[in-house]
C-alpha cells in the first residue's frame, strides 16, 4: 500500500515538480526495492530502445529522396497521326495525379488497408499489435502473418525497403513511416500509394489494374468494381484468377461492408453492389499496331540513345515515361505486310512443307511450357504457332497446354517441331510458312522518314529485321548510280553506248573477265535510256569504265549504299548492301540529288513533354519571334545534304519513268501513276529486287532465301518483286497522287528519237509507251544537234529493212517497191509520216 502510494505520489510530481521528483526519488531509492528494479528495468529497456533505434535508423533510406521520386514508367509510341501504336514495358503502370482518382476509389482503399489514414502519423498501433499477435500464433507454421500496416508503411517498403518478411524490415518499415509523414503530406503519401502499389496482372498502380482487369479507366469503374482493386493489395495475384472467384467475392463484399460502416456509401449502396458479378476481362496482351519490324528498329535506336532500364538514366526505354512521335504509317504498314507476304506465298506455290519454325528439345522439360517462354507467334489468317507433342498419329500441342490431331502432316516432322497451323474440324491442319523470305521498306523522299518496314514474313517468328539488317547484292537496282556517275563525266540519256563483250584483264591469278548481258545476246550501239531501261550488263559496264570506276564507286558511297573497291562487278550490283540503303539512295533521286538520313523517330518527350531528342535539327531563325517584323515569314532550310547534281538526279528519274513504261518494270505501267524504278535480279538468281516509287514516297523490297541460293531459272525482278510494289500501290491507291516529277532549274526538255537520241524538231511526244518521239531531259549546251535530212533517210531505211526482216509487210514485192523509192525519191520518207 506505500509503494502504491509512494508510486501516485511520484506520478504527481511528474506532472508538478520534476526537482521535487528528483528529490523523492533520492529519499525513496534505498527505502523501496521495487522501485529499484523498475528503474533499472526501464533503465535497460531505453538502453535498448536507444541501440535499436540507432541501429536500424542508422542505415535507412531517405525519406526526402520520395520528394524527388519518379514512378517507372512505360515508354509510350505514337504513329504518324499522332495515335497510340505500341508502348515499351515490362509492367502495367500510368500514372496519375490525386485529383485524377474518384473519390469511391480513395474511400474503398481506406476501408480495405487503413482507415485512421488522415489520423495517424505513419503507425496505427492498435493494428501493429494485431500483427504481432497474429505473428506470435503462426511463428513455426509456416503461414505469413498479416501485416498491419498502415498506408504509410506500405509507401515504405515498396519504394525504399523491399518486401522482406522478417520483424526487422516491419521495424524500419515504422521508422521510415513516420519519417515520410513528416516530408509528404497525406496527398502526396495516397496519390504515390495507389500509383505504385502492385495489383496483379503485371499491373502496378490503380489505373494500370483497372485497364487489366476490367479494361476502363478508373473514372470508368462502378462501385463493385471499385470494391475489387482494393481488395487486390492483400493477394493480387489470386483474387484475379477465376479459380479463387469465390474467395474475392467475399473480400470485395467485405470491402463494401466496410464503405458502409465507414459512412462513405449507403447500405443500399452496398447491397447493390455486391449483388453484381466480379466481371472481369480476360487477360491481353498489350494494344499494339502489327508493325513488329519497325517497332523493334524503333526500341533498338531509343536504347543506344537513352538506356534500357532506370539504372542507365532518367530517360530510360522502361522506365522514363517517354512519349515518342515515330514516322509509321499504320496503313501503310498493313500493306507492305500484306504485299510482302503475298509475294513470299506465292513464290513457295504447292512446294509443300520444307522445314519447322524452329525445334524444341524435349529433354529440356515440357514442351508446351518451352513454347510458352520461346514468344513463337503469328499473325496471320487463324493460323497458330505449335509444337509436335506425339508422332503415329500427329498430335500437336499449344501454349494453353492442349494437345490436338493435327492433318497433313509430313512423315519428317519429330516430336519439338515448331510448326505452323490452322483449325480444322476438331483438329489442325498444317499451314506452311514460306522458307523463303525478304523485306520492304517505304520512305517519304524530302524528310527521310521511314513510313512502313516489314521485314519479313512475321516478326514474331524471329527479331532479325531483313530490311536493316540483311545484307543482299542488290543486283541491277544498283545501275541508276552507275548511270549517274556517266551523265556526271559528260554522257547524255541521249549518248550512243555499245552493246557489245567487254573483258579486261584481272591479273595474272584472275586472268581475263568478261562480262555478259542477263539471258545472253546482246551487239550493236544504243542510247544510254535504252540501256537502263532494258537494264543491259554490258552498256552498263562499257558506261562505268568511261566514267572511271573511282568515280561510280565514289557515287555509291556518297548516296549511301556501301564502299567497295573499284571492280567492274560492283557497277552489276556485286557488292552487299540493305533494303533500307538502296531506298534511302532513291530516296535522293527523287528529291533533287538531296538526300535526307532515314529515321523512324521524328521526336522525343520526357515525362512532362520537354522534347529531349529531334531527328529534323533544322534551325528556323526567327520562328519564335513575340511579334511580326514586317519582314517575309521564316522558313526553314532545305534538309538533308546534296549527294548528287540536282540536274544529273532528275535525268536518271526521268530515264527511270521508262523502265516502268516500256522497260523491265513494264507490269507496272498499268497503274497509271507517274512512277520511276528499278528491278534487280542478282547471279543465280538468288535475289529479286525493286526499288523505285513517285515523288512523294519511295519503296524497295527484295525475296530471296536467307541463306542465298538457287530461286529458279524464272525469277526475275520484274515478275517476282515488281509485283509487290503493285499490290502495295493498289492497296493504298488513295494515298497517291497524279503529280509528276519536277525538273530542277538548269534542266532543259528537248524532243529527240528515243531509239537513235537524235533531236527533232517535228512531231510531238504522244503518251503511247512506244511513240518514237520522246521529250528527254539534258543539261544546257549537252543536247544533240538537229537530225540531218540524210539522218533521217538512213533511219528510216533501217526502219523498213527490219521490218522486211520481220515479215511485218504482206508481199515482199511491196517491201522492195518501198525500199526502192526510199532510196530514189528523198521525199517520199516525209510522205510516208515525217521524220523518226
Amino acid at each position: 500500500m506505500e509503494n502504491l502510494s509512494a508510486l501516485a505520489y511520484a506520478r504527481h510530481r511528474l506532472r508538478r515538480d520534476p526537482a521535487m521528483l528528483y528529490a523523492w526519488f533520492g529519499e525513496n531509492w534505498h527505502k523501496s526495492r521495487k522501485l529499484r528494479v523498475i528503474s533499472y528495468i526501464a533503465g535497460i529497456g531505453l538502453v535498448l530502445l536507444a541501440l535499436a533505434w540507432t541501429t536500424l535508423a542508422r542505415n535507412l533510406p531517405d525519406a526526402e529522396s520520395l520528394l524527388d521520386y519518379e514512378t517507372p514508367l512505360p515508354t509510350v509510341v505514337r504513329g504518324v497521326d499522332g495515335q497510340i501504336v505500341h508502348s515499351y514495358a515490362r509492367e502495367r503502370r500510368v500514372q496519375l495525379q490525386y485529383a485524377d482518382f474518384p473519390q469511391q476509389l480513395i474511400e474503398a482503399y481506406l476501408s480495405a488497408e487503413d482507415k485512421t489514414f488522415f489520423s495517424h502519423s505513419g503507425v496505427d498501433f492498435t493494428g501493429t499489435l494485431n500483427a504481432v499477435f497474429d505473428y506470435a500464433t503462426k511463428l513455426g507454421s509456416g503461414d505469413r502473418a498479416v501485416g498491419g500496416s498502415t498506408i504509410t508503411q506500405q509507401v515504405a517498403k515498396n519504394l525504399l525497403l523491399g518486401d522482406e518478411y522478417s520483424v526487422t524490415r516491419k521495424l524500419k518499415e515504422m521508422v521510415l513511416a513516420q519519417r515520410i509523414e513528416g516530408v509528404l503530406t497525406k496527398r502526396e503519401i495516397l496519390e504515390l500509394y495507389l500509383n505504385e502499389i502492385p495489383l496483379g496482372r503485371r499491373s502496378f498502380g490503380v489505373q494500370a489494374a483497372s485497364r487489366a482487369y476490367f479494361d476502363k479507366d478508373v473514372g470508368e469503374l462502378e462501385l463493385n468494381e471499385l470494391a475489387f482493386l482494393a481488395i487486390l493489395p492483400k493477394a493480387p495475384e489470386r483474387y484475379g484468377r477465376t479459380k479463387y472467384t469465390d474467395l474475392a467475392i467475399s473480400r470485395r463484399n467485405f470491402v463494401l461492408d466496410q464503405m458502409v460502416a465507414n459512412d462513405f456509401i449507403t447500405a443500399p449502396q452496398g447491397t447493390a453492389a455486391k449483388a453484381k458479378p466480379l466481371g472481369l476481362v480476360e487477360q491481353r496482351s498489350e494494344r499494339s499496331a502489327d508493325a513488329g519490324y519497325f517497332l523493334e528498329e524503333v526500341r533498338r535506336q531509343l536504347i543506344d540513345r537513352f538506356g534500357e532500364t532506370a539504372d542507365t538514366g532518367a530517360n530510360s526505354v522502361y522506365a522514363g515515361g517517354l512519349w515518342v512521335r515515330t514516322s509509321l504509317d499504320t496503313e501503310l504498314q498493313d500493306a507492305a505486310r500484306d504485299a510482302l507476304r503475298a509475294a513470299l506465298l506465292r513464290y513457295h506455290g504447292n512446294r509443300g512443307f520444307s522445314k519447322p519454325v524452329a525445334t524444341l528439345d524435349p529433354e529440356n522439360g515440357d514442351l508446351h511450357s518451352q513454347l510458352a517462354s520461346s514468344n513463337l507467334a503469328i499473325n496471320y489468317k487463324d493460323w497458330r504457332i505449335g509444337v509436335i507433342t506425339a508422332t503415329g498419329p500427329v498430335k500437336i500441342g499449344f501454349t494453353d497446354g492442349e494437345d490436338y490431331a493435327l492433318a497433313g502432316a509430313p512423315a519428317a516432322l519429330k516430336i519439338g517441331d515448331v510448326v505452323a497451323a490452322e483449325k480444322s474440324g476438331e483438329g489442325f491442319r498444317l499451314r506452311v510458312v514460306p522458307e523463303v523470305s525478304g523485306a520492304f521498306l517505304a520512305e517519304a523522299p524530302q524528310t527521310g522518314r521511314v513510313l512502313a518496314m516489314q521485314g519479313g514474313f512475321d516478326s514474331r517468328l524471329g527479331s532479325f529485321n531483313r530490311a536493316t539488317q540483311a545484307l543482299r547484292q542488290p543486283g541491277s537496282t544498283i545501275k541508276p548510280f552507275v548511270y549517274a556517275s556517266g551523265l556526271d563525266q559528260g554522257l547524255t540519256p541521249a549518248s550512243q553506248v555499245p552493246d557489245q563483250t567487254f573483258c579486261f584483264w584481272q591479273g595474272a591469278n584472275l586472268g581475263e573477265k568478261c562480262f555478259r548481258n542477263f539471258g545472253g545476246g546482246g551487239g550493236g550501239v544504243h542510247t544510254m535510256r535504252w540501256g537502263l531501261e532494258q537494264s543491259r550488263n554490258l552498256m552498263t559496264v562499257h558506261i562505268a569504265m568511261e566514267a572511271g570506276m573511282e568515280n561510280v564507286t565514289g557515287t555509291f558511297k556518297r548516296v549511301g549504299i556501301g564502299d567497295y573497291k573499284n571492280y567492274p562487278s560492283f557497277a552489276l550490283g556485286a557488292g552487299d548492301t540493305t533494303v533500307a540503303k538502296m531506298v534511302n539512295a532513291y530516296a535522293a533521286l527523287a528529291n533533287w540529288g538531296r538526300q535526307n538520313k532515314g529515321s523512324v523517330i521524328d521526336y522525343v518527350q520526357d515525362r512532362r513533354g520537354k522534347v529531349i531528342y529531334r531527328s529534323d535539327t533544322r534551325a528556323c531563325t526567327g520562328c519564335n519571334m513575340d511579334k511580326w517584323d514586317g519582314q517575309p515569314m521564316p522558313r526553314f532550310e532545305p534538309g538533308g545534304k546534296q549527294v548528287l547534281d540536282a540536274r544529273t538526279a532528275f535525268q536518271v528519274v526521268h530515264m527511270l519513268q521508262g523502265v516502268v513504261t516500256r522497260g523491265t518494270a513494264v507490269r507496272l505501267r498499268g497503274l497509271n501513276l507517274p512512277l520511276f524504278g528499278k528491278t534487280g535480279t542478282t547471279s543465280g538468281p538468288t535475289n529479286a529486287w525493286f526499288v523505285g516509287g513517285s515523288p512523294d514516297m519511295v519503296a524497295g523490297m527484295y525475296v530471296g532465301f536467307d541463306q542465298p541460293r538457287n530461286l529458279g531459272g524464272w525469277v526475275q525482278g520484274g515478275n517476282t518483286a515488281a509485283p509487290i510494289f503493285k499490290q502495295f500501290v493498289e492497296q493504298t491507291r488513295d494515298r497517291w497522287n497524279d503529280e509528276d516529277f519536277v525538273a530542277p532549274p538548269g534542266v532543259r526538255m528537248v524532243k529527240i528519237d528515243r531509239r537513235s537520241g537524235k533531236r527533232v524538231f517535228e512531231g510531238t511526244p504522244s503518251k503511247d509507251p512506244t511513240a518514237a518521239i520522246i521529250w528527254e531531259a539534258f543539261k544546257p549546251d549537252t543536247e544533240p544537234p538537229r537530225a540531218t535530212r540524210s539522218d533521217a533517210i538512213a533511219s528510216k531505211r533501217n526502219e523498213i529493212l527490219e521490218m522486211i526482216r520481220r515479215g511485218r509487210q504482206t508481199s515482199q514485192s511491196s517491201q522492195q517497191q518501198q525500199r526502192q523509192a526510199a532510196e530514189q525519191n528523198p521525199d517520199f520518207v516525209e510522205e510516208q509520216g515525217g521524220i523518226y
